[in-house]
C-alpha cells in the first residue's frame, strides 16, 4: 500500500503577495490558479515534487463557520498561529538569502538546534509560520 502527501493548505490574506512570495522567493512552480467570486486557491508546488502541491486558500469560507468563528480565525492568522508548513533545502543559507532580501518576517536565522536539525523561520504574506530544515546526505 501506498500512501503519499498530495496537497497540503495554508490560508492566504492577500493572493497577489503569496503568489508573489511562493513563485517568486521560494522558486515554486504554479499549478492551478481558480477564482470564484471574491475568492482564490492557488496551487504551487517545487519543480521537482510534481506529486506534493500547497493550496494557498482563502481563510474561514466554509459556509458552515459563524462570523465569530471567521473573526477567531482571521485572528490566528494573524498572529501567526492558524497554520504552519516545514520545508527542506539542501542549501539552506542561500534560501535563508532569499527569503531575508523578500522583507519576509524572519523568526529564527540559521541555527543548529538542541535535536540536531539546522533550520531557519519565517512568516510568510499571511503570517503562516514556515521553518526550514537542511538535508543532509
Amino acid at each position: 500500500m501506498t500512501i503519499n502527501i498530495l496537497n497540503t493548505f495554508l490560508p492566504h490574506t492577500d493572493p497577489e503577495a503569496s503568489l508573489a512570495f511562493y513563485r517568486d522567493v521560494l522558486g515554486f512552480e504554479v499549478r492551478n490558479d481558480v477564482g470564484y467570486e471574491q475568492m482564490r486557491w492557488i496551487t504551487v508546488g517545487h519543480p521537482d515534487q510534481p506529486g506534493t502541491s500547497i493550496v494557498l486558500t482563502p481563510p474561514a469560507v466554509d459556509p458552515g463557520l459563524t462570523d465569530e468563528e471567521r473573526r477567531v480565525i482571521q485572528e490566528l492568522i494573524a498572529k501567526g498561529s492558524y497554520a504552519s508548513l516545514i520545508l527542506a533545502s539542501d542549501d539552506l543559507d542561500g534560501l535563508f538569502a532569499r527569503v531575508e532580501a523578500s522583507s519576509a518576517e524572519v523568526l529564527q536565522e540559521p541555527m543548529e538546534q538542541d535535536w540536531g536539525t539546522r533550520d531557519f523561520a519565517f512568516r510568510d504574506p499571511a503570517g503562516n509560520t514556515i521553518r526550514v530544515q537542511e538535508l543532509t546526505a
